[in-house]
């Protein structure tokens, strides 16, 4: 059963890993042929024939959006449904699928647009300094995101209430206590009703911080092992890795920006276009992006790796659980299908946690 187990879980992630080198290379080249062959150019020509200018950003992006994800469906429909059903780990519906696809559609138009307005916003009135500006309007509104995540996007997609285990809601709030944690609340999210995998996380920011437990991990795992989970959701708070990662994202974002703001015009001169000011040209930002994406890619998935570590240390030390951290990582690898010990190759591009064996080494070893 263990070696069945094995191969199935080298032959889902071998297959992940595959999609998502496709899915940058597939976009890319959309990308690249959409401005090329001057279609941005022509879609902003014909919007501007109907529509006021306000409404031209608003247009560009919903029409260019569902002509991506119309050429991304079949793709995107074997990644997210049929391969997850494929090896026995969605338990979702289609109806079901193509709901929660129209929300993140929905999500993802009204989070573009406000960033994209701003971008023109601030280009167009500090030419000089818009790289900065931009950056930290970004920097900004992902921390609303953080803050509203908990509070209104995760109750788009699941229904969740106040745990219901009082024995476990009272170990878990006396863990945060004891660990000089503050949280809300513990709560647990209907994860079953889309998925056999198990999570749990520690979301939110100030006053939406809060514990949730997918159903899934709440039902098959025991208290001491959900115990040394939130043990390390709680050490990457204690250490303030969520702070550091904040930076170090920050910076990239600055950089990114500042850049694009270097190099720009000789891009844009192959594209056919003169300023960054110009709505076509949208689509070269996002190819910056995806570029900047795959060289930042391996450095930021390291740096987690190290976080994750110091998080496993001190959860171990603080709840001094080391069977049961043990067997946890053992039953996830096994219910998530994780790949245990990846090829070095792939553990520097993709893997932000260490892998699990190597988790699991760690803990017998202290």
């Amino acid at each position: 059963m263990e070696q069945e187990i094995f191969h199935r879980a080298k032959r889902y992630s071998a297959t992940k890993y595959f999609l998502a080198l496709f899915d940058i290379a597939y976009l890319l080249l959309l990308l690249f042929l959409f401005l090329k062959t001057g279609l941005s150019k022509i879609l902003v020509s014909n919007i501007s024939k109907f529509l006021a200018y306000p409404l031209l950003i608003p247009t560009y992006i919903i029409i260019a959006s569902l002509g991506y994800y119309i050429l991304d469906f079949p793709f995107n429909f074997y990644r997210s449904f049929l391969l997850e059903h494929k090896f026995s780990l969605s338990t979702q519906k289609v109806t079901d699928w193509l709901k929660d696809q129209l929300k993140q559609f929905g999500l993802s138009y009204v989070i573009s647009f406000i960033l994209v307005a701003a971008f023109y916003f601030i280009l167009g009135n500090l030419p000089k300094i818009w790289w900065l500006i931009v950056s930290l309007f970004w920097i900004f509104f992902s921390l609303i995101l953080a803050r509203l995540t908990p509070v209104i996007i995760i109750p788009l997609f699941f229904k969740y209430k106040k745990l219901s285990d009082e024995t476990l809601r009272m170990r878990i709030l006396n863990l945060a206590q004891k660990m000089r944690v503050k949280i809300l609340d513990c709560f647990e999210i209907d994860f079953s009703k889309k998925t056999l995998k198990a999570n749990a996380a520690f979301v939110g920011i100030g006053k939406t911080r809060r514990v949730i437990l997918a159903d899934t991990l709440k039902d098959k795992y025991t208290h001491d092992e959900i115990e040394v989970i939130l043990a390390h959701e709680f050490a990457h708070y204690k250490l303030k890795h969520l702070l550091k990662l904040i930076l170090i994202n920050s910076l990239i974002t600055v950089l990114s920006f500042y850049l694009i703001f270097k190099t720009s015009d000789y891009t844009l001169r192959f594209f056919g276009f003169v300023s960054l000011s110009q709505i076509a040209a949208l689509p070269v930002i996002l190819i910056y992006f995806t570029f900047f994406g795959i060289i930042t890619q391996p450095i930021e998935a390291y740096l987690s790796r190290c976080l994750e570590r110091n998080a496993d240390k001190m959860a171990l030390e603080a709840t001094g659980l080391k069977d049961a951290f043990v067997s946890m990582m053992e039953k996830l690898a096994a219910q998530n299908l994780a790949d245990r010990s990846p090829h070095p190759v792939i553990k520097f591009f993709f893997f932000d946690h260490p892998p699990i064996d190597e988790r699991i080494a760690f803990a017998k070893s202290t």
